[in-house]
């Protein structure tokens, strides 16, 4: 069996953003030469996230409406956690969005439904953040 591991980084220059970041990690696969395994993709900070969807600018839209009215990130007074900080919100709708996604690999690709792709929420940017790839398999 073998092992891959790649550090993905980002430095989104907005609070939030939905960033598809499929192709970069089917460039790890390629990198990694496995053809038959499991792929883990996670945020590695707390204020991040990585998820599964499809790629359509509504439902990115959607999603941003629906984070904000779950936990608004204002007002920043609302949130004990704010206390010399801003970013309660991005905590919570990273838990809500998730923090890794797990796909199968077979004959070395993604083993995804039609319209998935992978994507990296962030939720308090400007700053550089990271994503982990790890892979195993033969």
């Amino acid at each position: 069996m073998k092992s891959y591991r790649k550090e993905l980084w980002f430095h989104i220059p907005t609070r939030r953003a939905f960033v598809n970041i499929t192709p970069q990690v089917v460039e790890c696969l390629k990198e990694s030469g496995i053809k038959e395994g499991l792929l883990l993709c996670n945020a590695m900070h707390i204020t991040a996230s990585v998820f599964i969807n499809d790629d359509e600018s509504g439902l990115h839209h959607d999603y941003e409406a629906w984070l904000e009215k779950l936990a608004p990130h204002e007002p920043v007074s609302g949130y004990r956690h704010n206390v010399g900080e801003d970013n309660a919100d991005a905590h919570m709708k990273r838990q809500i969005m998730g923090r890794e996604v797990v796909v199968a690999v077979t004959e070395g690709k993604l083993d995804f439904g039609t319209w998935e792709r992978i994507f990296y929420g962030e939720f308090d940017g400007r700053r550089k953040k990271r994503v982990l790839v790890k892979i195993i398999g033969d």
